[in-house]
């Protein structure tokens, strides 16, 4: 009878901790879990500082003093309280928990080490990453699938895919996780042959291996490779989820695509996928860099809700199609929803002004963004400030806002300013200005745009054997000019132009470009598409 009673207490404190909606809750139930006796009980224990790591209710502080005053923790309360710190990204908290773990002689199991592994990972140390990697070698749970994907994700945070490549093919049995990690790590080094190799070689493919790849490709520009992609994976049965579809517009906003870019719209209504802040974005974004800023404002009037980038992608479609005013306004519909704006929106504001000839406007911007929001001014902002300057033939103004660049920052964020005042330098017809600073530039860079433009500069002013002089000195110094590259959309294809190519097109390939053309002058803004899955 005696057994029976206290069973039913412990199922009864028990269902307490799993109604335990906030701390007083918890207090209320830790109370009764001591007064019943259950003080030791390791499951009860355990609940108890589970509830504790919620992020939205519970309390790290409290759980770490109920921790400490365990006098014989269990590994699953060890394991317990390092998913806790590690939930609220406490990673040093996450650290000592271990050691202290080891210190009581405490063997971890293969659920201790992957939060140990996940918290190096985020800390990207190494050095400590490698130790506990020798700590798994030695226990025997590099086998173990969950120890293993965590030590993958642990050396692609640090960009050691030798490592990480060592682990992978160490393991005895992989999972897709495996094969996605990879692929990630790959593309987010650059490396997109082997991403490739690994997505070819996956022996399953589900929705998070193509939108790995697809990802890859769209954050490395190769943006044509990732749309194509998408088209093969139309041929499976595996339906895009929201990560793809963001993937596919930027890809569509940077190739000017826009009638992918609707199709996918429309696909997008089709499957009634609700538009969220990421997709509306996604989608405005896209808009506005195809040329049909109304469709994007109509999408952002509808949203009701915004965070920061989306207000930066529409700031931004306005600046680009040199609406200041507009941009301005928006700016001030901005504070007023009380959004903070980040330093991406000031290089959209700085864009918008230097390109509608606002250069007063656009220097209370930078005053507003350095004394009211405390920003402070990288070498973008600083680009754009010289730029606005120059534009407006303040030579003089923006020679001192260069001068206030940090003399911590790298040559190549300096280059960002005079870049800026060469090529107004060089559109106005300052050939002194221009060639101090090329002079600076020639010292912080190797690139070909600064003697081209002073090339030109000399050639305008008919000091044409300056300007010869200095394509000589591009050629002996071994500086190769980019050629030109542009694109354009042919039946939901797009096909890109190098120049220098030397291309023999037929005549009904260079009467579809023209109707294209034609077509795009007066698009009728009709949604009915088809998306073509054959590769053009």
């Amino acid at each position: 009878m005696a057994s029976y009673s206290s069973s039913t207490t412990t199922s009864r404190c028990l269902q307490l901790l799993e109604k335990c909606k906030n701390m007083k809750h918890l207090q209320q139930a830790h109370a009764q879990v001591f007064t019943s006796g259950l003080g030791s009980n390791s499951f009860a224990l355990s609940r108890l500082l589970a509830f504790c790591s919620d992020p939205r209710h519970g309390s790290l502080s409290h759980a770490w003093k109920l921790f400490q005053h365990i006098p014989q923790p269990t590994v699953c309360i060890y394991n317990t309280m390092l998913k806790s710190s590690l939930l609220r990204n406490e990673l040093i908290l996450t650290v000592h928990v271990f050691t202290k773990m080891l210190q009581n002689g405490m063997c971890p199991d293969n659920y201790t080490l992957p939060y140990l592994v996940k918290a190096c990972a985020r800390m990207q140390r190494s050095c400590l990453g490698e130790l506990v990697h020798g700590l798994c070698l030695k226990l025997g749970f590099v086998s173990d699938i969950f120890v293993g994907n965590s030590l993958v994700v642990m050396y692609c945070a640090s960009d050691d895919m030798k490592g990480a490549r060592y682990v992978f093919d160490e393991m005895p049995s992989l999972s897709v996780v495996s094969w996605t990690v990879m692929i990630s790590g790959f593309a987010k080094v650059g490396h997109l042959d082997m991403a490739r190799l690994f997505f070819d070689e996956a022996p399953v493919r589900d929705r998070g291996i193509w939108g790995a790849m697809i990802s890859g490709y769209v954050q490395n520009s190769c943006f044509k490779e990732g749309l194509y992609l998408f088209r093969l994976m139309q041929f499976t049965d595996i339906e895009p989820d929201e990560a793809i579809f963001v993937s596919v517009l930027c890809a569509c906003a940077h190739l000017g695509a826009l009638d992918i870019g609707i199709w996918i719209h429309s696909y997008l209504n089709r499957l009634r996928l609700r538009l969220s802040v990421r997709l509306s974005t996604g989608l405005i974004d896209m808009y506005a860099k195809c040329g049909r800023l109304e469709l994007a404002r109509g999408l952002f009037d509808e949203m009701l809700q915004r965070d920061t980038v989306c207000w930066n992608a529409m700031i931004s479609g306005m600046a680009m199609h040199g609406d200041g005013e507009g941009a301005l306004e928006l700016f001030r519909e901005m504070e007023a929803a009380r959004v903070r704006p980040d330093d991406v929106t000031f290089i959209a504001l700085f864009t918008a002004c230097s390109y509608s000839g606002m250069a007063d406007e656009g220097m209370k911007v930078f005053d507003r963004m350095c004394r009211i929001y405390n920003i402070e001014p990288k070498s973008e902002h600083f680009g754009c400030i010289v730029d606005l300057l120059s534009r407006a033939g303040l030579f003089e103004e923006a020679k001192e806002i260069i001068e206030r660049i940090p003399t911590s920052s790298k040559p190549s964020e300096e280059a960002v300013a005079w870049r800026a005042f060469l090529s107004a330098c060089c559109n106005h017809g300052q050939a002194q200005l221009a060639e101090v600073a090329a002079e600076k530039l020639f010292q912080l860079e190797r690139h070909s745009g600064v003697y081209v433009l002073l090339s030109n500069l000399y050639a305008a002013s008919g000091k044409h054997g300056d300007a010869r002089r200095m394509r000589n000195l591009m050629r002996n110094r071994g500086v190769e000019k980019a050629p030109g590259c542009s694109s354009v959309e042919i039946n939901r294809a797009v096909h890109e132009f190098i120049a220098g190519e030397k291309t023999h097109p037929k005549m009904d390939e260079i009467q579809l470009v023209l109707e294209t053309i034609k077509k795009h002058l007066h698009f009728s803004g009709s949604d009915q598409y088809l998306f073509l899955v054959d590769q053009t």
